[in-house]
């Protein structure tokens, strides 16, 4: 099952500070790649499943955005709307799942998978959820 925890900004004066809830790691989660990824106005990342690595996405954003996923093939498309703030995603295998910025500003979205990124074999298989 798909997990969302929207966190907390614990920041000052300084900027903001965002982190996991305090188990969210007491399962252990290997970092096997981490990726900094921008989705720019209008644009959607993701549409993609895994079969081999799990993931975690921290979306941290300005405006608007959008979770879109599925819980495995056959099953139905949910949709879940934020605002400005930070978001920690925990994909499951097989969920599909994408990121739509709904707002006018740039998004960034740091991804930590629990393998290495193999370009031979990417573990990212196409299915549209939006």
């Amino acid at each position: 099952m798909l997990e969302i925890f929207e966190l907390a900004d614990t920041g000052d004066a300084r900027g903001s500070s965002f982190g996991p809830p305090p188990d969210f790691f007491a399962e252990r989660f290997p970092l096997g790649d981490l990726h900094l990824t921008t989705v720019l106005p209008g644009a959607v990342r993701g549409n993609h499943f895994h079969l081999e690595r799990h993931e975690l996405l921290t979306v941290l954003s300005t405006g608007p955005w959008s979770l879109h996923w599925d819980e495995g093939e056959g099953t139905a498309v949910h949709t879940r709307a934020f605002g400005p703030g930070a978001v920690l995603i925990r994909v499951p295998l097989r969920a599909s799942h994408a990121v739509r910025n709904d707002g006018t500003t740039p998004l960034q979205v740091i991804g930590m998978t629990d393998g290495p990124f193999d370009p031979a074999r990417p573990d990212a298989y196409p299915r549209d959820v939006v």
